[in-house]
C-alpha cells in the first residue's frame, strides 16, 4: 500500500513561525508552549517548592507524568498529571481516571495540573477526593508567589528549544511538518513513520 503522507520536504523545515516569546508569565505563555515544555514547566514549579522529582519524557507513562518526593519521608509523596489543552475543559471522567491512578500507588495527595479549566463536577470530585486540582489561572497565581529569579528560570525552562513544535509522546523527538499525499491540511507526524504513527493537527499540538 502506497503510503499517505509525503516526505519530500526536509525533516527541519516548518511552515508555522515560531509565537512571541512573552517576557513575563501570563496566559500567553501558555498558548505559545508545546505539551512537553508545560510538563517541564509543571516539574521546575514543584522543584522550587522544595520537592524531588521525577518525569518521564515520553512513552506510556501510566496515567503519571511527574512523581513527587519528600525529603522526610520514603517513597513517593504524590503525583502529578498535566494536560495541556486550549480551549477544552478538564472533566470529571479524566480525574476520576487520575484518582484510581493515586489508588494503584497506594497515594492520597496528586495534582491535576492544566493549561486549562475544570468542570464543576471535576472540581467537586477533586476536592472530594485530595486531588489539588490547578488551573491556568492557579497555576499562573502559584507562579507570581515565586522570587522574580525563579520567575524567570520557569520561562526559560518553558522557552527551551523549540518551544512552539509538539513532541511526540511515544518517541520523545520533536514532530515535523508533513502534508497528505492526497491533498488536505498539514500536521504535525512522526519522523519515525511509519513506525510511528503519531499525528497531531497543525493547529491543536496538546496531551
Amino acid at each position: 500500500m502506497a503510503p499517505d503522507i509525503h516526505f519530500g520536504r526536509p525533516p527541519d523545515r516548518v511552515s508555522a513561525m515560531a509565537p512571541a516569546r512573552p517576557s513575563t508569565w501570563s496566559p500567553a505563555v501558555f498558548a505559545a508552549i508545546e505539551w512537553r515544555r508545560f510538563e517541564a514547566v509543571c516539574e521546575t514549579l514543584f522543584g522550587q517548592a522544595g520537592f524531588e522529582t521525577r518525569s518521564q519524557t515520553h512513552g506510556a507513562d501510566g496515567g503519571v507524568d511527574i512523581w513527587l518526593y519528600s525529603r522526610h519521608a520514603e517513597g513517593a509523596a504524590a503525583i502529578v498529571q498535566c494536560k495541556h489543552w486550549q480551549g477544552t475543559p478538564v472533566g470529571v471522567k479524566e480525574v476520576r481516571e487520575f484518582f484510581g491512578v493515586m489508588a494503584s500507588h497506594k497515594l492520597q495527595r496528586g495534582t491535576y495540573a492544566t493549561t486549562s479549566v475544570f468542570t464543576a463536577d471535576a472540581q467537586h470530585f477533586a476536592k472530594a477526593n485530595g486531588i489539588n486540582a490547578m488551573d491556568g489561572a492557579a497555576l499562573l497565581r502559584q507562579i507570581a508567589t515565586r522570587t522574580p529569579e525563579q520567575q524567570e528560570a520557569l520561562l526559560a525552562v518553558a522557552f527551551e528549544g523549540e518551544y512552539w513544535r509538539p513532541t511526540c509522546a511515544s518517541c520523545g523527538i520533536k514532530l515535523i511538518e508533513r502534508e497528505p499525499a492526497r491533498g488536505g491540511a498539514a500536521f504535525w507526524g512522526c519522523n519515525n513513520y511509519p513506525r510511528c504513527k503519531s499525528r497531531l493537527p497543525m493547529v491543536a499540538a496538546m496531551r
